[in-house]
């Protein structure tokens, strides 16, 4: 049983997110807070949700239910924006920009990353662009997305520079008294200590290597998913095969999920 697990970058609606394996995780660890850190969605157009993606956002609403007792935590990310008052009704949680809790006697903070991003920040409307390019990509690369993912990996480590979001998480941790800080954004799995400050991001779920963090009594670890610890994909079929079921599958959330039951949740709040 973990205190925390930190889930980031899932970035829903694009090809080459890995939301069953996401799902997978959730199901097989158990955990009192689920913090899902920011960028859980790609862009504002629903109707590039797949099946699976519907599944995890169901999943999340399972989980919210207040009788599981497991506090479930959506930060806000870049991409997120405009949608976090919608989804997060629907499925059930409370959305902040940053989200801060004792444990073990030590001050931890979860906030997305994107706000140490100079360039990110200063270029939104470049960033969108990008964004769209980078969807449009993956409809028309070869298998495996080869081309995506490694525009992805360029923007990671040119555009948001994965250190310069280290460096600034550890400044904001300091002036805000916090022992840990806790990152997404970049994509890339690290873990840094500063005076005593230790600054982790969880990575993310677009590329070749999906990693999540947990914090337990042992402290904090980086997770990396591997599919041999999971059920094979007895069942994988195209994307847009799945594409054409996207009704079908939001019925399936809505029932399976449970929002079709007299439950009351709480609302959320900024």
């Amino acid at each position: 049983m973990y205190n925390t697990l930190i889930l980031s970058d899932l970035h829903l609606g694009a090809e080459t997110s890995h939301a069953r394996e996401a799902t997978r995780v959730l199901k097989e660890n158990s955990f009192q807070r689920l913090i899902l850190l920011g960028d859980i969605f790609a862009d504002l157009n629903f109707a590039r949700l797949t099946k699976e993606h519907w599944k995890f956002l169901g999943y999340i609403r399972k989980l919210s239910n207040p009788k599981r007792n497991i506090e479930v935590v959506w930060v806000e990310g870049n991409h997120d924006h405009g949608l976090t008052n919608i989804m997060s009704h629907l499925v059930g949680v409370r959305v902040y920009q940053r989200y801060a809790w004792q444990y073990g006697g030590l001050r931890h903070i979860a906030i997305h990353g994107h706000q140490f991003d100079g360039f990110q920040v200063s270029n939104v409307r470049l960033n969108a662009l990008g964004t769209s390019l980078y969807l449009q990509l993956q409809k028309l690369d070869f298998k495996g997305n080869p081309i995506a993912r490694l525009i992805d990996r360029l923007n990671t480590r040119w555009l948001r520079m994965s250190s310069k979001v280290s460096a600034g998480a550890l400044q904001y941790a300091r002036q805000h008294d916090a022992n840990r800080i806790f990152c997404g954004h970049t994509h890339h799995a690290v873990h840094v200590e500063q005076d005593g400050v230790h600054y982790y991001n969880s990575g993310g779920w677009v590329d070749s290597r999906l990693t999540y963090l947990t914090v337990d009594e042992q402290g904090v670890r980086i997770h990396e998913y591997n599919d041999h610890e999971y059920a094979e994909r007895a069942d994988d079929r195209d994307s847009s095969q799945e594409r054409g079921e996207t009704d079908s599958a939001f019925a399936d959330f809505a029932d399976e999920s449970g929002l079709l039951e007299d439950v009351e949740y709480e609302s959320v709040g900024g």
